[in-house]
């Protein structure tokens, strides 16, 4: 009985010892980095080294946690762009079927990630302005390169790839690509590369101005649908938290 207590025991502590982090992108040691126990992020980035330079704004952090939550996600998101077909199509409106078809194409291709928003910024964590959060076996640090572009994506002609410009209004970036008549007019979707999204007001009596989108940003265009019965005012929202679990260097 005690060798099988003591062999349970060093079972244990080997499986504890090969626990591990995977850390890919912008750093100088990639590759899987144990993790001991209770590990948290700095553990990880200390033996990593992110690149001094990079883009540490559109870093990710991947936990297999979330994988479940974000698959009902995305599963939602199908299930609204399909019924969003059938209602536009009893509606009369061909244009809005073809851009929920398109759209729940494009969301099919996306890959379930489960991204957690996290700030992965060596030194604000080193200073504690950010949280060290702990890590679990699996999980997966991506410090992607720096992408000088801002995406325009959703009720859009094609999805748009447009120089990023500091300083520059969210709804600015509009102007460089072709809005359908499908559109939201009064919103859009700021969706930061560190996953952080937000419904920004764009239009005459709801004006939002100071929303900047960063490099590597991503603009969702809204899918009107609140002239349909019934609408689906939940849409645009998931998609866009949805979207917002993609990494910035998916960005091509």
């Amino acid at each position: 009985m005690r060798l099988k207590l003591l062999s349970a025991g060093l079972m244990l502590v080997a499986s504890v010892s090969q626990a591990a982090v995977t850390v890919t992108g912008d750093v100088a040691n990639p590759g899987p980095v144990e993790l001991p126990p209770g590990g948290r992020l700095l553990d990880v980035i200390g033996e990593a080294v992110p690149n001094a330079e990079g883009y540490w704004l559109a870093g990710g952090l991947l936990r297999q946690s979330l994988i479940e939550e974000q698959t009902r996600l995305k599963v939602g998101v199908l299930f609204d762009l399909d019924v969003l077909q059938r209602m536009a199509a009893l509606f009369d409106r061909p244009s809005r079927v073809a851009l929920a078809r398109r759209l729940a194409e494009d969301v099919r291709q996306m890959p379930v990630t489960g991204r957690q928003i996290a700030d992965l910024d060596p030194v604000a964590l080193e200073v504690g302005f950010a949280r060290n959060i702990r890590l679990d076996d699996g999980d997966r640090l991506i410090y992607p390169k720096r992408v000088d572009e801002v995406q325009v994506l959703g009720a859009v002609a094609e999805p748009c790839h447009l120089p990023y410009q500091p300083l520059q209004e969210a709804r600015e970036y509009l102007q460089g690509c072709a809005i359908l008549d499908d559109a939201e007019a009064d919103y859009l979707w700021l969706i930061q590369p560190n996953g952080v999204s937000r419904r920004v007001g764009i239009a005459h009596w709801n004006r939002e101005s100071g929303q900047f989108p960063v490099a590597g940003s991503k603009i969702l265009v809204p899918v009107k649908n609140d002239d349909l019965d019934p609408p689906l005012p939940e849409l645009n929202q998931q998609l866009a938290e949805f979207i917002a679990t993609q990494l910035a260097e998916v960005v091509r």
